[in-house]
């Protein structure tokens, strides 16, 4: 505390040093959420390539554009949102006696759970279009459109937006509860820079298995997606979010809540505190104000 202090010129309080380590606490489990916006980035990539070899008429004369399939996951969080304030809270608070339904914690990792399974799901699909693509023998042709079905995609969007619904609002809701009042926008920053960094990092994953695949069967060819092993990208992927929803549970388990009412209380005493002296300086200098005052008097007299 006494280097604090020296850092700080000598003007950091223990109210100020609270909010510090306040945010500090919340950095191991900030860090879990940019892990999973990493295994999001295939929703941009490779299930865009999966779209375009796949049958995406909706009628013989109109088809749906392989970018425009992420409509559907934001379309799940638009309706989720929803529903998990009118359904899911009421049954949760059953159940727990929260009145919220869930603690943020526990809204995360509920958003961790589903998005392995969208990842999961991703790997099944794939296998079941490279299937469609051998029965049909365009394995080597990858401009053929594959008599499937490009709604097969349809359940890994809606189950990621799901997880969006969970996930990113109870990171959210976290970050801005649990930080001091005075360091909300610097929580909410938290929960942007954690996005940028999960997107950053899913372009050195997707480098190193081209590196150490590509010597055999590269898993993610450039030209020919259907000779590719994209499953087993997803494999991986769902390996690493299993060994951070680990870490997730274990930082979450020793996390322990800061209650918001002790916080506002505390944050009131200090800016009494604070009113209370610049009251006192005024009062100084009101009485010096009317000595001087008097003083003048005198000597005119």
């Amino acid at each position: 505390m006494n280097q604090i202090n020296q850092i700080c010129g000598g003007l950091a309080t223990v109210h100020r040093i609270e909010e510090l380590k306040s945010i500090i606490r919340m950095l191991p489990i900030w860090a879990a959420g940019i892990l999973l916006v990493a295994s999001h980035s295939h929703l941009g990539s490779f299930t865009i390539q999966q779209a375009r070899s796949m049958d995406r008429h909706l009628s013989p004369s109109f088809k749906i554009p392989p970018a425009s399939m992420s409509i559907f996951s934001t379309l799940t969080v638009l309706i989720g949102l929803p529903l998990y304030e009118r359904l899911f809270v009421p049954l949760a608070r059953r159940f727990t006696g929260n009145p919220v339904g869930v603690t943020c914690l526990q809204r995360m990792g509920i958003g961790f759970g589903i998005n392995i399974l969208a990842t999961i799901v991703s790997g099944f699909i794939e296998i079941r279009r490279k299937t469609a693509a051998a029965q049909h023998n365009l394995l080597d042709q990858p401009t053929a459109v594959i008599p499937i079905t490009v709604f097969w995609l349809l359940p890994q969007y809606c189950l990621h937006g799901l997880a969006e619904v969970f996930m990113s609002v109870g990171h959210l809701e976290f970050l801005y509860n649990q930080s001091p009042e005075s360091m909300r926008s610097t929580a909410a920053a938290l929960y942007w820079i954690a996005i940028a960094m999960g997107n950053y990092i899913s372009t050195p994953m997707v480098s190193l298995v081209h590196k150490y695949t590509g010597k055999n069967r590269n898993w993610l060819p450039d030209r020919n997606l259907n000779r590719g092993r994209l499953e087993n990208y997803y494999w991986l992927v769902t390996g690493i979010q299993v060994i951070n929803l680990i870490y997730y549970v274990i930082c979450a388990w020793n996390y322990t809540y800061k209650p918001i009412n002790e916080q506002t209380e505390t944050e009131n005493s200090d800016d009494d505190l604070e009113s209370a002296d610049q009251n006192g300086k005024l009062s100084n200098f009101l009485n010096a104000d009317d000595k001087g005052n008097k003083e003048v008097e005198l000597v005119k007299n």
